[in-house]
């Protein structure tokens, strides 16, 4: 599932880093640290590789 924003795409990066052990969990914060727990691995690597052009900063709450 590709990222529906830069910030959205940004999050599955930092979940996906601390679920490979690069950084520490304890780091994460909001979407981020929610996202590491319900996720697999490969569901963030497919979100956090999403390219970034053409992506609002956020998606809109609808």
């Amino acid at each position: 599932m590709p990222a529906k924003s830069k910030s959205q795409q940004k999050a599955a990066g930092a979940a996906l880093a601390a679920k490979r052990g690069d950084i520490k969990k304890s780091e994460l914060k909001g979407a981020s640290r929610s996202m590491e727990k319900s996720m697999s691995e490969k569901e963030l690597h497919d979100m956090a590789a999403t390219k970034r052009k053409g992506k609002p900063e956020h998606a809109s709450a609808r």
